[in-house]
């Protein structure tokens, strides 16, 4: 399969609120994925200069980070440190601790996990819910 045959493994969740960017991540996360995310992020910056985040791990498999660019990275980064209000993770990826080294230890904005059953906590947290 060529890749304008594979399916993104990053999905937009549309939302009932504006200002929450939520995400599935399905299966292998390449650097084009990944790519696409930050895109999609900074657009929701620019809308909305503070949002939350909900971040659905489905059947994650692996994220091909030796291959996304360090600025990448970096930008990504520092972009989510001055927009991000909230964080929800649901689901249990086992590439959570290179993230968690992307960042400062003490976060700017509040981060909770949510274990793959306790989707609908997740939700509430946010005041949001999947349409």
């Amino acid at each position: 399969m060529n890749f304008l045959e594979a399916v993104p493994a990053i999905r937009r969740i549309e939302t009932n609120r504006d200002a929450l960017f939520a995400i599935d991540v399905v299966g292998d996360v390449s650097p084009a994925d990944a790519e696409n995310l930050f895109g999609l992020l900074e657009a929701a910056y620019a809308l909305h200069p503070r949002i939350d985040v909900l971040v659905r791990l489905t059947d994650e498999e692996s994220v091909d980070w030796a291959n996304i660019s360090e600025k990448t990275i970096r930008q990504g980064v520092a972009d989510a440190l001055e927009h991000v209000v909230r964080c929800a993770a649901i689901g249990e990826p086992r590439w959570a601790s290179f993230v968690g080294g992307l960042f400062p230890k003490a976060l700017p904005f509040e981060f909770r996990h949510f274990d793959s059953d306790d989707e609908a906590a997740a939700w509430q947290w946010l005041g949001a819910r999947p349409v």
